[in-house]
Formats: structure tokens, sequence, C-alpha cells
């Protein structure tokens, strides 16, 4: 019996032990719960006067180009020696020579119809002025004086044909040497020394070199930033339009200037897009680190467009939606914002109404934002150690 009631007593001892320390231990005193505001980056407002651009691409062409094609048959018998494939050449040179024998012959045969025409005109002009006075003597029948009226017709007639003649055969003559139209470059060609050739067939292609030019699609929402018309197509711009072309070429990069000369006027109703045609001069010049605006070039276009004042240039990131932005009060407090946007390029976004100068935007992603929520801004020193 004794052993059962010692066990108990100790339970029960140490339970009252646990009592006591229970009672008289401290109490503890409930704390709110702190929330640490989030650390967000801003950026300060600064509006600018903007030049508006838009970007494009296109290749190069030429302004004028035509097929070399003889206007007589014969042989040839001599090539320039820029009459290669690329080949240049200044307006005025002899480009191909045609035998020439054969107009020269029919020149001298020209010159011989017209020599006899005039004598046959003379002997018709003097027997018509003796019809004419033997008719004034009454000493000649109205029959005789009306043959000779014919005669002279008729003479006269084979004069103005042999005029013809020899016109035609001195034409053929200067026709047998192609002449280059302008100062140029050889696309391609057909032909060789001692190879006959039909008139009206094409020997060679040319181009131009004074000018080039390059198709650049832009999208119809993009001319509102540009100073174009679609009126007329063809009519001067009011204001020259400049464009900068880049291209990467041997290895580097390269810029070459030039100006909007007309839009072709038609909108394509697949894509919306509409073909402005920028001109370059002198795409050949000899520039130092730069090489020449070949043909078949494959550029992107910068078209430099209206300028905007008090526009504020964001990265994309900043906006929230489509027409809004968090701003950072003097309190950090998170303010959501209704702006207007301009326009948004790449990464970019153009507002040109609802920020003023040296608010700040917050740029950084936040979850469950609500109007006056408290935010922390980040220092210099929190986005090196972080």
């Amino acid at each position: 019996m004794k052993r059962l009631v010692i066990p108990f007593f100790i339970i029960l001892a140490g339970f009252g032990l646990a009592a006591g320390l229970v009672l008289t231990g401290p109490t503890l005193q409930p704390a709110p719960q702190q929330v640490s505001a989030p650390l967000v980056r801003v950026q300060q407002v600064v509006p600018n006067r903007v030049q508006l651009s838009t970007f494009t691409h296109g290749t190069i062409v030429p302004r004028t180009e035509s097929e070399l094609v003889p206007e007589v048959a014969g042989r040839i018998i001599q090539i320039s020696d820029s009459m290669v494939s690329g080949g240049f050449f200044k307006q005025g040179d002899i480009l191909i020579r045609i035998d020439p024998l054969d107009y020269e012959v029919a020149l001298q045969q020209a010159k011989a119809g017209l020599t006899r025409a005039l004598s046959e005109l003379e002997n018709a002009r003097k027997s018509h002025q003796r019809q004419l006075n033997l008719a004034n003597k009454q000493s000649t029948s109205a029959s005789q004086k009306d043959d000779a009226f014919n005669r002279l017709r008729i003479a006269q007639a084979s004069t103005d044909d042999a005029r013809a003649r020899l016109s035609r055969a001195e034409r053929d003559l200067t026709r047998t040497l192609l002449i280059a139209p302008y100062d140029g470059r050889v696309r391609s060609e057909h032909v060789d020394v001692g190879q006959f050739v039909k008139r009206g067939n094409t020997v060679a292609s040319l181009y131009a070199t004074d000018y080039v030019e390059v198709r650049l699609p832009i999208h119809d929402e993009e001319l509102a930033y540009l100073d174009l018309s679609l009126a007329e197509s063809n009519a001067p711009l009011a204001r020259p339009v400049k464009v900068t072309l880049r291209a990467r070429f041997a290895g580097n990069d390269h810029e070459w200037q030039g100006t909007v000369v007309r839009t072709e006027g038609e909108l394509d109703p697949r894509t919306r897009m509409i073909n402005v045609v920028a001109s370059i001069a002198a795409p050949y010049a000899v520039a130092q680190n730069r090489p020449p605006l070949s043909v078949g070039l494959f550029v992107e276009a910068e078209i430099q467009g209206s300028e905007v004042e008090n526009v504020v240039i964001l990265p994309r990131l900043a906006l929230r939606g489509e027409q809004q932005v968090y701003v950072v009060d003097r309190n950090n407090q998170l303010r959501i914002r209704p702006v207007q946007v301009l326009r948004i390029v790449d990464d970019q976004v153009y507002i040109n109404a609802g920020l003023a100068a040296g608010d700040k935007v917050c740029l950084s992603a936040l979850d469950n934002i609500f109007d006056g929520m408290p935010v922390r801004l980040l220092t210099s020193k929190q986005v090196v150690g972080s």
C-alpha cells in the first residue's frame, strides 16, 4: 500500500509546481504586426521637345533605268571597255559601234537622188514659166500649160521625197553609234564584237548614277508623325523630309542621307501600308571610310517626323495598362495617374499629357496596388547592395 501512495504524491506535487510557475510567470503583451513598405525605383519626369521619327526598311533601286536598243541593224565592230556588267560610263560616251558601210552607201545614194530631183525641179520650173509666157501671147494651148504645171508639182514632190530620204540616211548613219544618254552604270550586256544585231533588240541594260531611290513602306498610323500628304503624290513637299539610311557593309555600319520626294499615294488594303519614296544624290561618290550606296543594297531607314513640345519619354514598363502610370507623391505614397500616350516605340513610351515636371514615376513591378499605398524609394546604395 505504501508503494502505491508515494508515486501518487510525487505526481500531484509536479502538477502543483507547474501550476505555480504558470501563475507566477511574466505576461506577454500582443504587438501590432509591422508591414514594411516596398522598395521601388522611380524616374523623375523631364518634359522635352522631341523629334519624332519613323523606322522602316527598303532596297535601293535606280531612279532612271533604260534598255540600250539599236535603231538600225548591222554587225558590231567595236564595244566600249565600260560595256561590261558593273561598268561605269559618262554621258556622250560611245558604247557600241555598228558597221556603218551600208549606211554610208545609202547616204551617198540619197544625196545623188536629191541632186537629180533638184535638177528635174529646175527644168520643170523653167518649162512651166515658158508655158505661162506663151499663154500670155496666146501661143499655147490650155492642155500644154496644165501638163507643164503637173510636171512642176511632180518634180516638187520628188524633191521633198529625196530630202526625206537624205534625212533618214543621215539619221541612220548616226544611229550606228550607240551613245550613253546619261552618266550611269551597266547592269547587264548581251553583245560582243562581230555579232549581228537587229533593230529593236535589247543589247544592254543601263541605269543612271546621279540619283538612286528607295521605296519605304510605313503603316498608315505613322503618317500622323510625318509631314507628308497623300493629296498630290507628285507635288513637291512644302518642307524637305530628311531620311537617314543605315546598312552594314563589309563588316561595318554606314549611313547615307536622303530626302523624301513623294508618296505613292495608294494604301495597301491588306497591310494598311503606304510606300514613301526617298531619293539619295550621288550614291557612288567617293567618301572616306564609306562604301557607295549600291543598287540592290538592303537598308534600314529613319524618316524624320514632326517636332512635339512637352513630351515625356519613359521606359515601356512604366506604363500600367494602356493609359496609366504610378506616381510617388511627396509623402512617398503611390498614386494612380491617367496619362495620354502619344506613341510607343520599341521599349519606350512617349507621353504628352498627364505628367508634370518633377513627378516621380514608379518603374518597379508591384502586386496588390491601391491608391495611397506607402512605398520607399530605392537609393543608389540600396541598388549597389542588392
